[in-house]
C-alpha cells in the first residue's frame, strides 16, 4: 500500500514562489515515477511535472516549463515542486501521484494524495 501526503500550498501574489512537498510511504519506490497534477473546479486534472525515481529524468507540462522545478529525495521517499513566477492561472489543487511510467495521462498513475490548495491572487 502506498500513501502520499502533500504540503506547502498557500496564498501567494503573482510573481511569487511556493514549494510543494509530497511525502510517500509504503512500497512507493516500486512505481517508477512521481508526478504533480493540478485541478480547478469544472476542468480536467492537468499534468504539471514529474520525475523518475531512478535516473531522475523529468517531464514538464508546457504551461509550467521554465518556471517550475521538480526534484526528489529517494531516501526520504519525497518529491518537491519548486514553483516560481507564479501566475493567477496556476491556481488550483495540486496533487502528487505515483505511477508506472513518466507520462502525461492521469490513468498512468496508481496512487494519489489528497491535494494541497495553491491560490495566486493580487
Amino acid at each position: 500500500q502506498v500513501n502520499l501526503v502533500e504540503t506547502g500550498g498557500g496564498l501567494v501574489q503573482p510573481g511569487g514562489s511556493l514549494r510543494l512537498i509530497c511525502v510517500g510511504s509504503g512500497d512507493i519506490l516500486r512505481d517508477s515515477a512521481m508526478a504533480w497534477f493540478r485541478q480547478v473546479p469544472g476542468k480536467e486534472r492537468e499534468y504539471v511535472a514529474g520525475i523518475r525515481w531512478v535516473g531522475a529524468r523529468t517531464l514538464y507540462g508546457n504551461a509550467v516549463a521554465g518556471r517550475f522545478t521538480v526534484s526528489k529525495d529517494n531516501a526520504r521517499k519525497t518529491v518537491y515542486l519548486e514553483m516560481k513566477n507564479l501566475k493567477p492561472e496556476d491556481t488550483g489543487v495540486y496533487y502528487c501521484a505515483s505511477g508506472r511510467g513518466l507520462r502525461y495521462g492521469v490513468n498512468e498513475y496508481d496512487y494519489w494524495g489528497q491535494g494541497t490548495q495553491v491560490t495566486v491572487v493580487s
